[in-house]
């Protein structure tokens, strides 16, 4: 094992999961006794029984924040308590330990603080309403990650439908990868979509509707494209995540800050009102709260494009904002290019424009608070672009996803030793009309390394050098492409580029650093009898990982030949 191969361990579309199985009606029944006819709202107002804080928000919701520790002990729902699973709380992380927990009611508002060395966690409730909005201030990596957590009783909420539902009779990978008997398989990880995706997460059932609306995240890392785990479910239980900041494939530094409102809604059945959803969400009312480090509508400023010009318009384009301190983004309308993006922290950014979730142009933009900065129509280069080099023969588009690729859609919500995966390996004609679908979405070192390529090249074509690109859009374990062109040259290695350390592939994520890799083809290479194929073999080296779909590996963007 070489030393440097050495692995260490907008109107966005809501999500819901699915609303089989026990009502909640039914699951209390069975868990706390018979269930009680709601009773009319309580006054709003909180009181402290020794060991919590109990907030009544003098709608249908009261919830207990421990004095000790910050966890929250208890949300109970018209009645019915939701909270834990496995004897767990709901809370930061896997809890903090001995914290300050103050409380202050202002009117129409209660707001409880928890503070755990340098990080400050915070739960508000307003009158009337049947939600809990949390704030987490993390300001240094003395907590590892930054995750919040609803845990929620067994019983309520059964859906054996979502790919996190990790009811399971085998252990596939590391200890949250799992396969059902039928050869399915689950994990915590699968969540199928991107922060861009989706508004809220959540389970409603028997006229219950219970969620995590998400923030802006725009104290987390990773950017629009970024997946990690958002709600499973196993026998013992549920947990809805709000993730600020994750490890897993994880591409950017961690960013630090106060990050919020995310928010716990109750409702009867249907989704989270959308006056909750991250760019809509209005907290006037937050500001007169004195949470350190807030800052208001007043304080923001916002970035409008009046258009994007060299687009691709077979693909949705998205603009993104990031500095160390912040990351915002939007899509570009597809008619024109236009996008506005607001709620922006005071600053200068990056501003980088994505073709699907390829870069190809950025620019620098300062924002300054209470302010629009309004930039003049953003040209894309052709060069910019890949796709629009001319090419003898080309696999896929460059988007900077493998989608379309074999398997590529499944890999997101399963492990690639899933039974409903199409073999790994299997070679490729040019011209059979299948070459995208019939190549696979990943390659490894140890599973389908040295996939064929089959290609006719013209008298002229053949008389010629050309070049060889291959697009990546993530690697495990430094896995990466060497070549072999009719057994009779071979590429160099080349050097990996850098890429997220922790597992990706067999998680449900493809997305790292998009990186494309040229190779340099002498004509001495090529067959000249033109009725031949010619054969390229793509092979995976790395000196790193182990063995199976944990071998070096990397997902593919597209490949092609220049002309």
């Amino acid at each position: 094992m070489s030393g440097t191969d050495s692995p260490r361990p907008v109107r966005r579309r809501t999500f819901v999961l699915g609303t089989v199985g026990v009502t909640a009606a039914a699951g209390s029944a069975a868990l706390a006794g018979p269930l009680a006819a709601p009773a009319s709202a309580a006054a709003f107002g909180y009181t402290d029984d020794g060991s919590h804080y109990v907030v009544d928000t003098g709608a249908h919701l009261v919830f207990k924040v421990s004095k000790t520790n910050g966890d929250l002990t208890s949300l109970v729902y018209r009645g019915v308590e939701y909270q834990g699973y496995g004897g767990m709380n709901s809370h930061i992380e896997s809890g903090l330990g001995a914290s300050t927990v103050t409380i202050r009611q202002s009117g129409s508002s209660i707001l409880i603080s928890v503070a755990y060395g340098t990080l400050k966690h915070y739960y508000a409730a307003r009158s009337g309403e049947n939600n809990i909005y949390l704030w987490t201030d993390k300001a240094d990596t003395s907590v590892s990650a930054t995750r919040y957590i609803v845990r929620v009783r067994k019983g309520l909420f059964l859906n054996d439908e979502p790919d996190s539902y990790t009811y399971a009779t085998s252990t596939v990978e590391a200890s949250d990868v799992f396969a059902k008997s039928d050869g399915q398989t689950r994990s915590k990880h699968f969540s199928r979509l991107r922060v861009m995706d989706y508004d809220y997460v959540g389970w409603a059932s028997g006229g219950v509707g219970l969620w995590i609306v998400r923030s802006n995240h725009e104290k987390a890392s990773g950017g629009p494209f970024y997946r990690s785990l958002l709600r499973h479910q196993s026998a013992d239980g549920g947990g809805l995540y709000e993730i600020l900041h994750y490890g897993q494939n994880q591409t950017e530094a961690q960013r630090f800050g106060l990050q919020g409102p995310y928010v716990i809604a109750f409702t009867d059945g249907g989704a989270p009102s959308s006056s909750l959803f991250p760019g809509t969400l209005t907290t006037s009312w937050a500001d007169s709260l004195g949470i350190p480090g807030y800052v208001g509508a007043s304080g923001r400023g916002r970035v409008a494009g009046v258009g994007i010009t060299g687009r691709n318009t077979a693909y949705p384009h998205t603009v993104g904002l990031a500095n160390p301190a912040a990351q915002y983004w939007g899509a570009a309308r597809a008619s024109d290019g236009w996008f506005s993006i607001g709620g922006v922290l005071p600053g200068t950014y990056t501003l980088t424009v994505y073709k699907s979730e390829l870069a190809v142009y950025s620019t620098q933009v300062t924002v300054s608070a209470g302010s629009t900065t309004t930039l003049n129509t953003l040209a894309i280069p052709s060069s910019n672009d890949p796709g629009n080099a001319s090419a003898i023969w080309r696999i896929n588009d460059w988007t900077g996803t493998p989608s379309g690729f074999k398997n590529a859609d499944l890999m997101t919500y399963a492990h690639p030793s899933d039974v409903r995966a199409a073999a790994w390996t299997g070679n490729v004609v040019i011209g059979s009309g299948s070459e995208t679908s019939a190549f696979p979405c990943y390659l490894w070192k140890d599973v389908n390394s040295g996939l064929l390529v089959y290609f006719r090249l013209t008298a002229a074509q053949a008389a010629a050098a050309h070049t060889l690109r291959i697009g990546v859009t993530t690697a495990y374990a430094n896995g990466r492409p060497q070549v072999v062109v009719n057994d009779a040259w071979t590429s160099s290695v080349p050097s990996p580029p850098t890429q997220p350390t922790t597992r990706s592939l067999t998680n449900g994520s493809y997305r790292g650093n998009n990186h494309t890799f040229t190779y340099g083809i002498p004509a001495s290479a090529w067959l000249t009898d033109t009725g031949r194929y010619n054969v390229l073999r793509i092979n995976v080296v790395s000196g790193s990982g182990t063995s199976g779909f944990l071998s070096a590996g990397t997902a593919i963007d597209a490949i092609d030949l220049l002309a």
